[in-house]
């Protein structure tokens, strides 16, 4: 059951004055104590750079970042990777993941699994050709990486949703499995609290975002507004021991997305709060 906008607006004026009665200094995040993680997926700055998406970061209070590499290139030398690194850290940011990153050859991927090497993460995001995943396989082997694939809906045939990427990748090495972006497989027409339930053994990364149809022409918009079912989506997080990270990846208004983002983070995390027992 979603919920409306008064329940959800009286639900959080009640936390924010048991807050302000209670809890003097700072708040805490609302998935402080949870399992999971809240994050946001580097491409939602795709239109800004590394300093615009920290500062934002800041001061939503989001600590971890899906690195993309128009933020960090993938030639970078190892003295830009620890200069990149110090300014995360100086914003209380962690890159934890690097991707997307499309692979349609061996080589691509050998370059995608050395670079997560060198930036010093332990989880790819990536999207390889099919053909490739006997290689992917090998090479998860020999870094010990876990490998997310993303799926993309009905907008490609790669990877549409989280039963294609299961069917792909469950007689393979447990460390690869999915990045459940929970829009495309809406878009798709699948459900992804149940595609969570059925598949959590190999979600390994969450991308959040709301939209609008279970259909290719359901388009991404803030958190909340859409047909995706939060509490229900949340309550199955937690359900499942889902220990990773959950980031917005938001694509509304990409030249001016902030006020999207901040209602969307500030959404999600009011489901998080509200759904506590």
């Amino acid at each position: 059951m979603k919920l409306t906008a008064l329940t959800f607006m009286l639900a959080v004026t009640v936390m924010v004055c048991n807050a302000q009665e209670t809890r003097p200094g700072p708040q805490p995040a609302p998935e402080t104590g949870e399992q999971f993680k809240v994050g946001i997926a580097g491409f939602t700055f795709v239109k800004f750079d590394l300093d615009k998406t920290l500062e934002t970061m800041k001061a939503l209070d989001v600590h971890y970042l899906c690195i993309k590499d128009f933020h960090l290139p993938m030639a970078s030398t190892d003295a830009e990777i620890t200069a990149f690194h110090e300014k995360l850290k100086a914003h209380e940011v962690k890159g934890y993941a690097v991707g997307p990153i499309y692979m349609k050859t061996e080589a691509e991927v050998d370059r995608a699994f050395e670079y997560a090497k060198r930036v010093g993460v332990k989880l790819i995001v990536g999207v390889p050709n099919v053909e490739l995943l006997p290689y992917v396989d090998k090479k998860v082997k020999e870094y010990d990486f876990k490998f997310a694939i993303h799926l993309h809906g009905p907008d490609i045939k790669l990877f549409p949703d989280a039963e294609d990427v299961w069917n792909h990748t469950k007689d393979l090495d447990p460390r690869i499995g999915m990045c459940l972006d929970i829009g495309h497989d809406t878009r798709n027409g699948k459900d992804p609290v149940a595609d969570l339930e059925k598949y959590h053994t190999r979600v390994f990364d969450m991308h959040i975002k709301d939209v609008t149809a279970p259909t290719k022409l359901g388009y991404s918009l803030e958190v909340g507004r859409g047909i995706i079912d939060f509490p229900a989506m949340v309550r199955m997080i937690r359900k499942v021991g889902y220990t990773g990270v959950c980031s917005l990846e938001h694509e509304r208004n990409q030249n001016n997305p902030f006020m999207g983002i901040a209602e969307s983070i500030g959404y999600f995390r009011g489901v998080i709060e509200t759904t506590k027992e």
